[in-house]
């Protein structure tokens, strides 16, 4: 960059708000050159439009121009290098925000150019996961009040997958709140309450097993205290169902726009990963192949490269807190799958294991592996092969076998 180019360089800073954002525009010998306050609104956006000509981060889609997000720590400890008072407004940190990129640009990289299929689908997974962790919430709410007061009805479901949350168990809730509405259940309600659910097979059986089951003699409260439990327990049971409809639906939403991804064969190739959980992947990672400088740079992002510590003589390995922690989330499930479907995997965690690794540094180790699997995989545009992952490991047959 030739000196006059340098010197028409501009850095816009903007300290977003709910209702207003301060906006600061800074030259590149640090001279402050104009600021602002505006609305959040399309006046105000206009506004910052005409002041900074598109320095937003919708126009930035467009434009071509980089949009970096700056931590709120980050900005804190700068603001301080300028004031021993610690004076702070919006207007100052927007200032800060400017001067921090003027000053340390190449400490810092701007947000990725994802696609707009990849942005969709990272929407939709978020809002799958926090309609998954809203189910949970909500299932473990109700079967809290259960236990004060119906336990045969955590009992009934106790051996089924999802437990409360299966459709039948929220079916008979519905129709009989409290144990004593449950008793007088005749079996015919039962099977229709099944059938509302969605079951087709087996309902005869199940329907005589949920009678005897809703029928033993359990400990009750008062009648009325019993009552009062009931209609609260209705209440939740809807908050349950409206969550595992959101949950369900959005899954769906989010497998189908995975589906037609180009990275989606790679990211499914490899074991543990399907859909929903390559979506949730591509979800945080993109598909901006320059947003990770290395390896390296994706799994201190995802949390699973350790953080080392050394101060003269002291040395101290530590698990790394600061991640993202939708990335993170993914890498229990995916290890689980991977451990009963690839030989490789389990023996790469068995051997370690052995040498006396806790179990969750194992499963730290084995996803960060994974993650510089997949780093290399999207780069080169290759799918998962199992001998280069794991060489020298056992087939399946012969584990099996052994």
């Amino acid at each position: 960059m030739d000196t006059e180019s340098a010197r028409r360089q501009v850095f816009c800073g903007i300290d977003w708000a709910e209702d207003h954002h301060d906006v600061a525009l800074v030259a590149a010998d640090g001279a402050p050159l104009a600021k602002l306050r505006i609305t959040d609104d399309a006046a105000g956006f206009a506004a910052l439009t005409t002041l900074s000509r598109g320095l937003l981060v919708a126009c930035l889609r467009a434009t071509g121009r980089l949009v970096y997000a700056i931590n709120p720590l980050a900005v804190a400890r700068y603001r301080d290098r300028h004031s021993v008072a610690r004076k702070k407004s919006d207007a100052i940190d927007a200032a800060a925000l400017a001067d921090i990129l003027r000053v340390d640009l190449a400490y810092h990289r701007p947000l990725p150019a994802d696609s707009e299929l990849a942005q969709a689908i990272a929407v939709l997974a978020r809002a799958q996961q926090d309609a998954a962790w809203d189910r949970t919430q909500a299932h473990n709410k109700l079967r809290s009040l259960l236990r004060e007061f119906y336990p045969a009805i955590i009992e009934a479901f106790a051996d089924k997958a999802g437990g409360l949350q299966r459709p039948e168990a929220r079916a008979l809730l519905a129709v009989a709140p409290t144990p004593a509405a449950a008793a007088k259940l005749t079996k015919a309600q039962i099977r229709a309450a099944l059938r509302r659910a969605g079951r087709q097979r087996g309902i005869d059986a199940e329907t005589d097993r949920l009678a005897a089951a809703l029928r033993a003699e359990h400990l009750h409260q008062p009648l009325l205290v019993e009552q009062a439990y009931g209609r609260k327990a209705i209440a939740l049971v809807r908050i349950l169902d409206t969550a595992c409809v959101n949950a369900d639906e959005l899954q769906a939403a989010a497998e189908a726009a995975f589906d037609q991804h180009p990275d989606a064969a790679i990211i499914t190739s490899f074991p543990g990963l399907a859909s929903l959980s390559g979506a949730r992947i591509l979800a945080e990672i993109g598909d901006d192949r320059t947003r990770f400088a290395d390896a390296k740079a994706l799994k201190a992002y995802a949390g699973s490269a350790p953080v080392t510590r050394a101060s003269g003589k002291s040395t101290t390995v530590l698990a790394r807190r600061v991640k993202n922690r939708r990335l993170a989330a993914v890498s229990y499930m995916w290890v689980v799958v991977a451990l009963n479907t690839s030989p490789g995997a389990r023996a790469h965690y068995d051997r370690r294991r052995e040498h006396g690794e806790r179990h969750n540094a194992t499963a730290r180790n084995l996803f960060n592996r994974f993650l510089g699997m997949l780093h290399h995989c999207l780069q080169t545009g290759q799918t998962y092969d199992e001998h280069h992952a794991f060489p020298n490991q056992p087939s399946k047959i012969e584990l099996v076998a052994a």
